[in-house]
């Protein structure tokens, strides 16, 4: 079966578009990129010179009569003077260059990181951290290795590939010959080992993706690991991903050690060739020795570039990767023109608001007017949409069909920034940073003072517990505050939303994972925190919500009932039931 050249050059295209692209972030550093190209022709230069000077050296030891000491001695003089200008031309340009690959690997990072954080909460739900963890680091890593490479051999050798085969020539012309026809032959193998380098480079990423999300789940999922006796289940998993990334990493290898051994057959092939010819023609043994000097000095510079192939295929399987992330389309975007939020906040309102995940619809026909300060609970069964619906206030996804409005205009009008600042949230899966007590809480608002930060936790009912820590409020907490119980996890989110100061305040299941001494004091702080805001909360325990201005039930994404806690009790239907199942073994007064 033979293969479609259609296909085959559009391969090759696309393979062009990423190193082009790739190449295109050096753009900015192309004064260094100069400097190193000057740098290499210094050191090409250099090199050529030293080999003319050598065959004036051996000219002259070996026929001492027609040369007097005095121009031997400054021959001999201008080697170590060369060797010196050489010297300094490697080390800068090799300096610059790879400098400009690790800015340019730098900048990859950044942008990669940047987009992420572009993204919306929807791509989150559907990527592995591990797999994002692999193509930040990973990925850029081995970009990084063949990019400084690439760019130091690509821009330096050619120098002395020419420089090398301009002396060739100019020493005889015909024995010259031989190494350029023998030069395209070494190219053959290059290219053919290439391409399976690059798949296998690929796959092999893709693996070590699989491995670091294997090695993340674990850690975060220890406890259950532990719980349920997983232990060999878990290195098993591993052992199976680790297997995958090294059968493709020594495939890579494979390809990549072919190449030399070839090379070198086919230049002592080329060097035979030579001797045979000086045999023949009776070459004297000084430009037979510069000769092959030179060979020697070809042969460095025709590796590595014949190499830039293995090392750009190597590199391209990781950068298809990044720039798949990258081509990631930003979904969450402001309207052209947006606005600052001028404030305050004065009604929201869900108008026909609908919302799927690809085709599967989560939310319909929402319809809803809330009055600033008002306390709207919302309340449901699982997967009936709650945590989505509040979602939508903060566009961590936008609406899929109608729209909200904050102050009777669209919530996509305003920037995303302005309108995050209205918001405060508090969630049940609180998550606390690897960072001090303090800056856990300033991070509601960066350049909130101590004493903001001190009561802001002094509202969450979390300042008592504080001061008995270590450090106080410079004890680090651990990584997603591993350090600290539940209940003072959630006293210090909510101090997190106290210190910003929101107008709206989403609560998202706050007090469920908690035991009834810690729901208790976070209920206090809830409280606290509630006053004077517009609020919507989601509850799971439905007597934390009792006295709410109105209480939303949604029911396989529909708004199934609104009224006050006792309207719906008085109407017997969803919110009733939903009632009598959480306080049906709870014994009379």
């Amino acid at each position: 079966m033979t293969a479609d050249p259609s296909t085959g050059a559009m391969q090759k295209q696309k393979e062009w578009a990423t190193f082009l692209r790739l190449f295109r972030y050096a753009r900015p550093y192309v004064l260094r990129l100069l400097l190193g190209a000057v740098c290499g022709v210094l050191f090409a230069g250099s090199m050529a010179g030293m080999l003319v000077a050598l065959k004036e050296v051996f000219g002259r030891i070996f026929n001492p009569e027609e040369v007097s000491w005095a121009r031997t001695l400054l021959v001999v003089g201008l080697l170590p003077l060369l060797a010196a200008v050489r010297g300094i031309g490697q080390f800068a340009s090799t300096y610059l260059i790879e400098w400009v690959g690790n800015r340019v690997v730098m900048d990859l990072r950044v942008q990669v990181f940047n987009h992420l954080q572009d993204l919306s909460l929807l791509f989150f739900t559907r990527a592995r951290t591990g797999e994002l963890i692999s193509r930040t680091t990973n990925d850029t890593a081995m970009i990084e290795r063949a990019v400084s490479t690439v760019l130091a051999d690509l821009i330096r050798e050619p120098f002395t590939l020419v420089a090398m085969v301009g002396f060739a020539f100019w020493l005889d012309w015909k024995l010259a010959l031989i190494g350029v026809v023998l030069f395209p032959v070494c190219i053959i193998p290059v290219t053919l080992f290439g391409r399976r380098v690059r798949r296998f480079s690929r796959e092999g990423q893709q693996q070590l993706a699989d491995m670091v999300s294997v090695l993340q789940e674990n850690a975060g999922g220890a406890r259950v690991v532990r719980a349920f006796g997983l232990e060999e289940l878990e290195r098993a998993r591993f052992l199976k991903t680790a297997r995958g990334v090294l059968n493709r990493l020594m495939r890579v290898v494979r390809a990549r050690a072919a190449v030399d051994p070839i090379i070198v057959f086919i230049s002592m092939l080329g060097l035979g060739l030579v001797l045979i010819y000086a045999r023949w023609t009776r070459m004297s043994v000084q430009d037979l020795f510069t000769f092959a000097a030179a060979l020697v000095a070809l042969y460095d510079p025709a590796k590595k570039i014949s190499r830039i192939h293995i090392s750009i295929q190597q590199s391209a399987g990781a950068a298809d990767r990044i720039f798949e992330l990258l081509d990631t389309p930003v979904s969450v975007r402001p309207s052209p023109g947006a606005v600052l939020f001028a404030g305050p906040v004065q009604s929201i309102v869900f108008g026909d608001v609908a919302f799927a995940y690809d085709t599967e619809p989560i939310l319909r026909a929402i319809r809803m007017e809330v009055k600033a300060g008002q306390r709207i609970a919302i309340v449901g069964g699982s997967g009936s949409g709650k945590t989505t619906l509040v979602g939508l206030i903060p566009r961590f996804y936008d609406v899929t069909a109608g729209r909200i409005l904050l102050n009777g205009r669209d919530i996509r009008d305003f920037t995303l920034d302005s309108l995050r600042r209205q918001i405060g949230m508090v969630t049940q899966d609180t998550f606390l940073f690897n960072e001090t007590v303090a800056r856990n809480i300033a991070f509601g608002k960066p350049d909130a003072t101590r004493q903001e930060i001190e009561q802001a936790a002094r509202r969450a009912h979390a300042h008592e517990f504080i001061a008995e820590l270590p450090q106080g409020y410079e004890t680090m907490v651990g990584e997603r505050g591993v350090r600290l119980s539940g209940g003072q996890c959630q006293r210090l989110a909510i101090a997190r939303a106290i210190v910003r100061n929101p107008p709206i305040l989403i609560l998202d299941e706050a007090t469920s994972a908690l035991d009834t001494e810690s729901e208790r004091q976070v209920q206090a702080a809830i409280e606290e925190i509630m006053t004077e805001r517009t609020v919507f909360a989601i509850a799971h325990r439905l007597s934390t919500i009792m006295h709410a201005d109105r209480i939303v039930v949604l029911d396989g994404g529909l708004i199934a009932e609104v009224g006050t806690h006792g309207e719906l009790l008085e109407k017997g239907g969803l919110y009733k039931r939903l009632y009598d199942m959480q306080f049906q073994d709870t014994p009379a007064a």
